[in-house]
């Protein structure tokens, strides 16, 4: 499908060079002589991408950027200004814009903005529309991703919310294990109950017994009075286990039992009491090495995990980066806030050790310490804009290792995106032939943006 661009503009001579071009392109394009005139098309016509003129007559390309934003923020507008109005373009970004063109402008950086521009708009589609996917029953703001990797795991959920079925999630900390629970809970039959949650590697091994399954008045000091443990409160519900490959050896056959037989006996009681509980696991732990040195059953781990989910780490789905970032902007600050693509570029490269947890309080960061709305590259902090020294590595590989083609195919995807997908460009870029580059496109399914 092409993509629709809209061009407001009330200079015709520069308005039909640009229909022109864009067409070339394979872009479908409308425009319009003055700002009013293209706003009223921009129900009808929808498009990706508005590029607009900042000095017309009538209203000018600030008052249509800000009309624009008023009916969807997610709207993506690009300014054109006259040459050494800087003053202007920053005003621009500020109200919203994406990004600005000044006249007159080179026709090969005029395509690549429009490129970055509606890969940006493309993004935030594919969200949104992933999002709806899931379901209409809850609202999944913050589960973001548009990348394969978490086209994945939001398929998964889809299909086993609104069962019975036990889901062990894995992944290193901070890449939103407990969210997904919570999308699991919240897209069930079971939503309306209560969804609870209890970290197994928090609690005092001496409590954590009574925690999961509670305890009776007097069984043991300090027990004065009976207490419901976290199955028991979760009952009709969803109990998410977080952290569950450091529960204690000796509670395991105990949970064990709970799960096979869906009842409890408290700490100190000799009476069952059944329950009804959907059991959500998460641990940050390479299980399969914990099973094998004994300090997790096997058995209670395929009770556990008859549906796996694997959360990727933050440096495998770095096309999602751009998306977090303005989503967290977003989340922790009312005003309009815009990154320079040279931020964007530097925490899509950092390998994020933290995750999504890491890149969320770095963006809160950067809005605490900002000077403007505009956050520049000088506002990171320093280990975002080291310079690679000489022998140091250019690439940050995870300790227990990565898979060579993986890499090779990010590469060449970096590469096509740098280049603005150009193949030529690309290849001189990789420093190999460009038919080089071509099998390797063909080899890894990378999928090429439709002109």
């Amino acid at each position: 499908m092409k993509a629709k661009i809209l061009v407001i503009d009330d200079d015709t001579s520069l308005r039909r060079v640009l229909e022109y071009n864009l067409e070339e392109e394979g872009y479908e394009v409308q425009t319009a002589s003055s700002g009013e005139k293209g706003l009223s098309l921009l129900e009808s016509f929808q498009p990706n991408l508005v590029i607009t003129d900042m000095k017309m007559s009538g209203m000018d390309g600030l008052m249509v950027l800000k009309a624009i934003k008023e009916q969807s923020m997610d709207r993506v507008v690009i300014i054109i200004t006259a040459f050494g109005t800087v003053d202007v373009a920053v005003e621009a970004m500020k109200a919203g814009a994406y990004d600005y063109i000044t006249k007159p402008f080179n026709r090969d950086a005029l395509k690549l903005t429009i490129r970055k521009a509606l890969q940006f708009s493309g993004l935030t589609d594919e969200n949104r529309r992933l999002k709806s996917e899931l379901s209409d029953k809850a609202d999944f703001r913050t589960i973001i991703g548009s990348s394969r990797e978490m086209e994945k795991v939001f398929e998964v959920i889809r299909k086993v919310a609104d069962t019975d079925a036990p889901v062990f999630i894995t992944g290193e900390s901070g890449t939103g294990k407990e969210l997904v629970a919570r999308a699991l809970h919240a897209n069930s039959s079971r939503r309306s109950a209560p969804f609870v949650t209890i970290n197994c590697s928090a609690i005092p091994r001496d409590l954590l017994e009574s925690e999961l399954f509670g305890h009776t008045k007097g069984a043991f000091t300090g027990a004065i009075k009976e207490k419901q443990g976290k199955f028991q409160l979760a009952d009709g519900g969803t109990l998410f286990l977080d952290e569950i490959g450091d529960l204690l050896l000796e509670l395991q056959p105990k949970l064990l039992r709970a799960l096979q037989e869906k009842e409890v006996e408290p700490v100190g009681g000799t009476i069952v009491q059944k329950v009804d509980v959907r059991i959500v696991s998460a641990t940050n732990l390479h299980i399969d090495k914990a099973i094998a040195t004994g300090t997790f059953r096997e058995d209670l781990y395929y009770r556990l995990s008859v549906i796996p989910i694997h959360l990727p780490p933050l440096r495998e789905r770095q096309q999602d980066i751009p998306l977090l970032v303005r989503y967290f902007a977003a989340k922790h600050c009312s005003d309009t806030i815009t990154f320079e693509q040279g931020v964007i570029d530097s925490l899509t490269r950092y390998p994020w050790p933290g995750n999504v947890r890491e890149l969320e309080n770095t963006v809160e960061r950067l809005l605490i310490m900002r000077n403007s709305n505009t956050i520049s590259y000088n506002d990171l902090p320093d280990k975002f804009r080291v310079p690679q020294k000489e022998g140091r590595a250019i690439i940050n590989l995870p300790d227990e290792g990565y898979s060579l083609e993986q890499l090779e195919r990010e590469i060449v995807v970096d590469a096509l995106v740098r280049n603005g997908w150009n193949q030529t460009a690309s290849a001189r870029f990789l420093r190999i032939p460009r038919h080089t580059l071509l099998y390797r496109i063909e080899k890894y399914g990378i999928e090429l943006p439709e002109k």
